[in-house]
């Protein structure tokens, strides 16, 4: 169903009589369905693994809904909290913070393991500790499709006008921090003026983006592009020049892979998001204006540099196909069914 003002959508849990009895529950959410996974396996005492894939901790300060949201998953898991416990979670800052960590210590209690999609979310587990298994595994990504196999970076759609094409793809709400990649693009501009931004998938808070946008003095030089359909991504991979990611609070961001399958080197503005999947690293800067567009002034600038960086990204992800994910995931599904075994 969809979350109103929210451009995601949650999944209701449906209880009924399972056919069998399953080995093992694998969860991807704090939701209601990932607590309906946690009862489940309470219930049925067998492990349960889950991949821990948002930041809730950076989240609570930008959604109203994250501490709502946290007071029902204490009461699903049968947390003994005061009524003064739940007030702490309406007060930013330090207060509702340390409650989130108790929240997330009390759900890490009940796991067999836990997966983290990079080294980042791993590093954020320390404050839930004590913790059980836990296991640094990349969601992978496919290579651009066949059909689009024919598509250069000379490709020029309606939106290229010459100059440099700077790429983001996602949503454009707070917590990914488009007012950082604006002030950098407008640094890129004072450099480069013919430069150009393109941001594909912006769907809510247009009227806000383009009031920034116009107070920077960059409305001809920002392009707007609401959600495409996922196959089509990859023409856009193609025909810019490299892909600025600006959020500091996603623990993977497969847009950052899909990119570099598909060839575009990319600047991310997280030191913490530097390690791609093999190992290899990215070009990252510091999350403030001036840097981050010094890192994609030199990236643009340095031909030799843009072309390392885009085979290290091919190389990256072509090394690291779904098949090794799907090694790596039921090779621990199997350690976690036989630690369960007395």
């Amino acid at each position: 169903m969809p979350v109103p003002f929210r451009d995601v959508r949650i999944g209701l849990p449906h209880r009924t009589t399972l056919p069998f009895k399953p080995d093992l529950i694998h969860v991807h959410t704090t939701g209601p369905i990932g607590m309906a996974g946690f009862r489940l396996a309470a219930e049925l005492d067998v492990p349960l693994v889950m991949t821990w894939h948002t930041d809730l901790l950076a989240y609570a300060d930008v959604f109203p809904e994250i501490p709502i949201g946290a007071a029902w998953c204490a009461i699903a898991l049968g947390l003994s909290w005061s009524p003064r416990d739940f007030l702490e979670l309406t007060r930013p800052g330090s207060v509702r913070h340390n409650r989130l960590l108790i929240l997330g210590r009390a759900m890490f209690a009940r796991m067999s393991a836990a997966i983290a999609p990079s080294p980042k979310t791993a590093t954020s587990f320390a404050g839930f500790s004590p913790l059980p298994e836990v296991h640094v595994l990349p969601t992978p990504v496919f290579p651009p499709a066949p059909a689009h196999s024919r598509l250069t970076r000379s490709h020029s759609p309606g939106w290229r006008r010459g100059g440099p094409v700077l790429l983001s793809v996602g949503r454009v709400s707070a917590e990914k921090d488009p007012s950082l990649l604006l002030h950098a693009f407008a640094a890129v501009v004072a450099a480069k003026p013919n430069a150009e931004l393109v941001l594909v998938g912006v769907r809510l808070h247009r009227h806000r983006l383009h009031r920034l946008v116009t107070s920077l003095g960059l409305t001809a030089r920002v392009t707007v592009i609401p959600p495409v359909p996922h196959e089509e991504l990859v023409a856009y991979y193609l025909a810019a020049d490299v892909l600025a990611f600006s959020s500091t609070t996603d623990t993977q961001s497969l847009v950052l892979s899909e990119a570099e399958a598909a060839g575009l080197p990319v600047v991310v503005a997280d030191p913490h998001l530097s390690v791609r999947p093999d190992g290899s690293h990215r070009i990252t800067s510091s999350p403030t204006p001036s840097s981050f567009a010094n890192a994609l002034l030199r990236l643009l600038d340095d031909r030799a540099l843009h072309a390392q960086t885009a085979e290290a990204g091919l190389f990256a992800t072509s090394t690291y196909q779904p098949s090794t994910y799907l090694a790596r995931l039921t090779g621990l599904y199997e350690r976690c069914l036989l630690s369960k075994k007395p």
